[in-house]
């Protein structure tokens, strides 16, 4: 059974940071892909981060300079540290294991979710 749970979401202010974790159990992440998506209320879910096996990361153009991913295997978790955050950043974050292929920042080519972090930013 695989289980995902996303911790280190709050409040910040404009400019601050945040980090957030996702520990995955009942699944390995180090030789596979692991992503961040994001949802705020009525949009859909977008691709935040791509985490490749072994470490590159691939970013989406709004969070690219400022947000970075990251793996620790020993942990079995996943991070993403949020830097110089902005209103616009405000939203709930997951992580996703389970990668089916095709384009990554698509959520629905994703296997497994966790119940998401809130990140509010003002």
């Amino acid at each position: 059974h695989v289980q995902l749970v996303e911790s280190g979401g709050g409040s910040a202010q404009a400019g601050g940071s945040l980090n957030l974790s996702c520990v995955a159990s009942g699944y390995d992440i180090k030789p596979n892909h692991v992503a961040w998506f994001r949802q705020s209320p009525e949009k859909e879910r977008e691709g935040v981060a791509f985490i490749l096996p072994y470490g590159n990361v691939l970013y989406t153009a709004f969070v690219k300079g400022r947000f970075t991913g990251s793996v620790d295997r020993a942990k079995n978790t996943a991070y993403l540290q949020m830097n110089n955050l902005t209103p616009d950043d405000s939203a709930m974050y997951y992580c996703a294991v389970g990668w089916r292929g095709g384009l990554w920042s698509e959520a629905f080519r994703w296997n497994h979710w966790g119940q998401g972090t809130q990140v509010t930013v003002s």
